[in-house]
């Protein structure tokens, strides 16, 4: 509990020289004081707006990563229901609802087919001679998708030689 001191106001007249320099020298200590405390409340706070930021970042990438774990074990039945939708119609508004649905997990396909190959999205798994140019994907066995524009698969792909 702090106990608190009556304040007395103090007039300069009258006073000798030395108490007045005393009094200066206290006044000095108590404003230097004074910025020292405001500058550590000051880093306190920041620190704890830091703080805050970074606990923001770190829900939001264990949220992406908890949806990434989900979302890998419904790829296989979306490829399953891109396969079934080539020969039965029902099947393929099946597989269009569930594209909706991923849609709003920002869950995007990662084009393939005439694209250059490029290591980050595609997964080279044959080159085949073409009349395209060497190094561009012809045929894409298996798609990829990005997840907030990260790569959750590659995209299986032939390549150009």
């Amino acid at each position: 509990m702090i106990k608190k001191k009556k304040i007395t106001y103090i007039s300069e007249e009258g006073m000798d020289e030395k108490k007045k320099k005393g009094l200066k020298e206290k006044l000095k200590q108590c404003q230097k004081e004074k910025e020292e405390y405001l500058t550590q409340a000051q880093r306190a706070r920041a620190d704890l707006i830091n703080y805050r930021q970074r606990q923001e970042k770190a829900l939001e990438e264990l949220k992406t990563f908890g949806q990434a774990n989900v979302l890998k074990e419904i790829l296989p039945v979306l490829d399953s229901l891109e396969m079934g939708s080539k020969d039965n119609e029902g099947i393929g508004q099946i597989k269009e609802q569930m594209k909706n649905v991923l849609d709003k997990y920002d869950l995007k396909e990662i084009k393939s087919v005439g694209e250059e190959f490029n290591p980050e999205f595609h997964e080279a798994v044959d080159q085949i001679k073409s009349k395209e140019k060497s190094g561009t994907v012809v045929e894409e066995v298996q798609k990829g998708y990005l997840l907030n524009n990260l790569v959750l698969r590659p995209s299986k792909v032939k390549v150009s030689k």
